[in-house]
């Protein structure tokens, strides 16, 4: 085989072209690559007229290097552009076709070998195009008038990284009390998977931040809520907020975290989770267990048994206790079991109790709400354990409130009585009322439940002047 005369057209030569030994003369002059620009939208290897360079022969280039049998040298040759690297390496094709080999060699000039793969020098290639004339400066001219701009990746990751910081922005107006949850929503990447591009996300977070900013939940005294009501006022769709929706997801993440709500799932938790922010599914599934709370026909007559009553937030927001029957001091405690034993032991003559039967429902924050507004002084106890700390200072957010044995020294006293009690597991919680009951829990490290300590809460119960 022949080599062409130095300067000929390899385009025009059929096999024979200009053999090139690899780092010697012009052929080591790395290709340029400064004359990048953005790219708008992807060619295909082998379309003439993809991009438009100065100097360069588009027809002679298309029948040199713009075929299906050169496509996977230029889309090499591009990654290699895209990823900023020299233009000096070789690129290899493993099983090449006898078609591809022939191109090869009708590029080179010579044969490229015969072993199981193509093998092809790309500083020879671009000494070839600069020889020639058909790209004066070279590969990077080529590729790039064969398949269009190039970004490289680099720009492409800032742009990109740039696009997402600028999607979670809207996050920032948010008031303080959401700054913790604002940044494990970013670390989590949940907003990222529900919306998956920055501009869907940014969207997504926009309409989030405008509901968590005019929830009910910073006015504690405010009526509940319909949500469907406020999603149709807020973002101009009833069922926005629907279960399932990406936008509830993020906003229940935000109430559930700002709230101290523990993590669930379900219709029930969901409830009392947008109740907790004074949002309402509906007025009759969120209740309130109560024992001989007066001040409608219906509760004095089971104030007169001393049975429970449980009221519905319909009830209380239609008709709350007459202002009148509202007692001085109100017991509050965390669990049935409690309340329970307090109407077998002191029926009619139990003072007011309230059972929240854990996080405080809408119904239970509703009437805490009336019963303080009405000069009611309000006593919490509840379970001493990370669990019970959180419902508690949930619970305090909402409506204040004075502990009922439900400090650092009750605590150590009922431990030192319980030595078997279970071991305390989760999520350290602080106490405000308290802070020395956080510490307390830390060193003692055991759980001590509400009806555990039952018999010390019915002798309270059976001294109605002791507050």
């Amino acid at each position: 085989m022949t080599a062409a005369a130095p300067g000929a057209d390899p385009a025009h030569s059929g096999c024979h072209g200009s053999a090139v030994a690899p780092g010697t003369g012009p052929e080591a002059v790395p290709a340029r690559s400064g004359r990048l620009v953005p790219v708008v939208e992807s060619v295909r290897p082998g379309l003439p007229g993809a991009g438009v360079v100065p100097g360069v022969d588009l027809p002679r280039l298309a029948r040199l290097l713009g075929g299906p049998d050169t496509a996977w040298l230029v889309e090499r040759v591009r990654r290699r552009l895209e990823r900023e690297e020299s233009l000096t390496a070789s690129v290899s094709l493993t099983g090449p076709s006898p078609a591809q080999r022939a191109a090869a060699e009708r590029l080179l000039g010579r044969p490229p070998g015969a072993g199981r793969s193509l093998t092809v020098p790309l500083a020879a290639v671009d000494a070839v195009l600069r020889r020639s004339g058909i790209s004066p400066h070279g590969l990077a001219d080529a590729v790039l008038a064969l398949t269009g701009p190039v970004t490289p990746r680099r720009e492409v990751a800032d742009r990109e990284a740039e696009s997402w910081r600028r999607a979670y922005a809207p996050l920032e107006a948010l008031p303080v009390a959401f700054a913790d949850w604002a940044a494990s929503l970013r670390t989590a990447g949940t907003a990222r998977r529900l919306a998956r591009t920055p501009e869907a996300t940014a969207a997504l977070l926009t309409r989030a931040a405008t509901v968590l900013t005019t929830l009910p939940l910073p006015a504690p005294y405010s009526p509940p809520t319909s949500l469907a009501s406020f999603a149709a006022r807020i973002v101009d769709d009833a069922h926005a907020l629907d279960d399932g929706t990406a936008l509830a997801t993020i906003v229940l993440s935000a109430i559930r975290a700002v709230n101290g709500l523990p993590d669930g799932s379900g219709a029930q938790w969901r409830r009392e989770a947008w109740a907790s922010a004074g949002l309402l599914r509906d007025d009759l599934s969120s209740t309130v267990l109560v024992l001989n709370l007066r001040g409608t026909p219906p509760l004095d007559w089971h104030a007169d048994l001393g049975e429970p009553a449980v009221l519905t937030l319909r009830q209380l927001a239609s008709r709350p206790p007459a202002a009148a029957s509202v007692p001085a001091h109100v017991r509050i405690c965390e669990n049935p079991a409690v309340l329970a034993a307090a109407a077998d032991a002191h029926g009619p003559h139990c003072p007011t109790l309230i059972c929240l039967q854990g996080q405080p429902s809408a119904a239970a924050l509703t009437l805490l709400r009336h019963l303080h507004a009405q000069g009611a002084t309000l006593h919490y106890h509840g379970d001493f354990d990370w669990g019970g700390l959180r419902i508690a200072a949930h619970l305090l957010r909402h409506v204040p409130w004075r502990p009922w044995r439900f400090a650092a020294a009750d605590y150590r006293a009922a431990a030192t009585r319980r030595p078997g009690a279970p071991l305390l597991t989760g999520t350290p919680a602080d106490a405000p009322w308290d802070p020395e009951l956080r510490r307390a829990l830390e060193a003692v490290g055991l759980r001590v439940e509400e009806e555990s300590v039952g018999a010390d809460l019915l002798a309270d119960l059976g001294q109605p002047g002791r507050a």
